[in-house]
C-alpha cells in the first residue's frame, strides 16, 4: 500500500459569516485547490464533512453542490457525518480512498455555517447527538463537561486554575492565527470571573459557535512529488467509538475512544507519544484537553493538569498543543473543525505556520464527536 500525502491545505476566515455553506464550502476548496497548484478536472474523489447542514438551513447534498461549483464534475462525491468528529472521519475516508488505489487525487473539504440561528437553537441541534434517554432530561453537552470537570478537580486534587490555563494558552495562540475567531488573549482571572455554565465551568471553558470551512487535497505520495517539494504524509489514522450513554463508562475521566483510536493510530505509524512534536486536541471544553492528553499517552491518569501548570503544552513548552488556538480560540464549525487540525499540522510539518510555528516532524491530531462517544486519531509526519 502506497503511502498517503497531503499537498495543500486551506482554511477560511471562521467566526460569524454571512456566506451560507455552500459559499463557505467553495471558499476552502478552490483556495486547497490554489495551494497545490492542482485543477479542479482532476479531482477523482471529493468528500464534505458536514454534521448538520439539513438542520442548520435545511440544505442537503452539499457534495453535490460543491462539485458543480468548484468545476470538478465528475467526481465522485460524499457527504461524511460523525457528529462533531466528522472533520477526522473525514480525513479517515479521505485516507482510504487513496491507500486503496480507488482515487489518485481526493479533495476533503468540511463546513458548518451556525452563527445565524441562536444559541439555544444551536445548542439543541448539537445536544441531539446525545442518547435520547439523556436528551429527554435536558441533557446537554456542557452539562457531561462540567460533571466530569467537578469529577476530576476533585478526584486528583487539581487546580481550578488549571483548567483556566488551558484556556489561556489557547488564547494566546489564537493570537497568532489569521483565521481565528477571537485573537485576543485572556488570563485567569478572566476565564475565573466569567458567568457560570455549568459549574464548575464557566463561559471561557467553551468554545464558541461558529461558521467556517477548511480544507485537505491528499494524493500518492509518488503523486506528491510531482507538485510539491515539502509535503505531509498521513503516517497512522484509526478511529473507536465510546459507549453511547455516557453514565454507562466504567471511568468517566475516561475516554476509551480517545485510548482505542490512539493506540490505533501509535501502532499503524510505529511512533510512539514521546515522538509527537506538536498536538492539536478537540478542546470543545477545557476539561477535554487533560482527558485526550491522558487518553493519548501524553500524561498519566490524573496527571495533566500538572503538565499545563508547568509550561509543558506551551508554544514553546516541550509538547506544543493546540498552536492554532485549538477549537476554544480558532472556533468550531462543527463539520469543519477535524479538517482545521488537519490543515495545521500539516502547516507545522512543512513549515508555514507562520509565527505559530514550532520545531515539527511528527504531529498529532484528535477529533472527537460528541462527548467522546466517537474519535479519530491521526499522526502525520514531514516527507522524507
Amino acid at each position: 500500500m502506497e503511502r498517503v500525502a497531503i499537498i495543500g491545505a486551506s482554511m477560511t476566515q471562521f467566526g460569524q459569516r454571512d456566506a451560507w455553506i455552500r459559499d463557505l464550502l467553495a471558499e476552502a476548496g478552490i483556495d486547497c485547490l490554489e495551494d497545490a497548484g492542482v485543477d479542479p478536472d482532476e479531482i477523482e474523489h471529493l468528500y464534505v464533512s458536514n454534521m448538520a447542514s439539513g438542520e442548520f438551513e435545511g440544505q442537503g447534498g452539499i457534495m453535490n453542490g460543491l462539485a458543480h461549483d468548484l468545476g470538478a464534475l465528475p467526481a465522485y462525491t460524499e457527504r461524511v457525518d460523525q457528529t462533531s468528529s466528522s472533520g477526522g472521519a473525514g480525513i479517515y475516508a479521505a485516507w482510504r480512498s487513496i491507500a486503496s488505489g480507488a482515487s489518485e487525487m481526493t479533495l476533503l473539504v468540511g463546513g458548518e455555517k451556525m452563527t445565524h440561528r441562536t444559541t439555544a437553537e444551536a445548542t439543541d441541534v448539537i445536544a441531539s447527538i446525545t442518547h435520547p434517554c439523556e436528551y429527554k432530561h435536558g441533557v446537554t453537552l456542557p452539562s457531561f463537561a462540567g460533571l466530569t470537570a467537578r469529577h476530576y478537580l476533585d478526584r486528583f486534587d487539581a487546580p481550578r486554575e488549571s483548567l483556566a490555563k488551558v484556556a489561556v494558552k489557547n488564547h494566546r495562540n489564537g493570537v497568532d492565527n489569521p483565521n481565528a475567531q477571537f485573537r485576543r488573549e485572556v488570563d485567569v482571572e478572566t476565564v475565573l470571573g466569567s458567568p457560570v455554565v455549568a459549574d464548575p465551568l464557566r463561559l471561557y471553558d467553551f468554545c464558541p459557535i461558529t461558521d467556517g470551512s477548511a480544507a485537505l487535497l491528499f494524493c500518492p505520495e509518488s503523486v506528491a512529488r510531482e507538485y510539491a517539494d515539502e509535503y505531509a504524509v498521513i503516517a497512522g489514522i484509526d478511529g473507536a467509538t465510546d459507549t453511547h450513554v455516557v453514565h454507562e463508562r466504567p471511568d468517566p475521566t475516561v475516554m476509551s475512544g480517545v485510548v482505542e483510536s490512539g493506540r490505533g493510530a501509535y501502532e499503524m505509524s510505529g511512533y510512539e507519544p514521546d515522538d509527537v512534536d506538536v498536538a492539536e486536541l478537540h478542546d470543545m471544553f477545557t476539561i477535554l484537553e487533560f482527558l485526550q492528553m491522558e487518553g493519548l499517552g501524553f500524561a498519566e491518569h490524573g496527571e495533566a493538569w500538572e503538565l499545563v501548570e508547568a509550561g509543558y503544552t506551551d508554544r514553546d513548552g516541550e509538547l506544543p498543543i493546540n498552536t492554532s488556538g485549538g477549537l476554544k480560540s480558532k472556533g468550531h464549525p462543527l463539520g469543519a473543525s477535524g479538517v482545521a487540525q488537519g490543515v495545521e499540522i500539516y502547516e507545522q510539518l512543512v513549515g508555514e505556520a507562520g509565527p505559530r510555528q514550532v520545531e515539527a516532524d511528527v504531529g498529532l491530531a484528535c477529533n472527537v464527536g460528541g462527548f467522546g462517544n466517537c474519535v479519530i486519531t491521526t499522526i502525520m509526519e514531514a516527507a522524507r
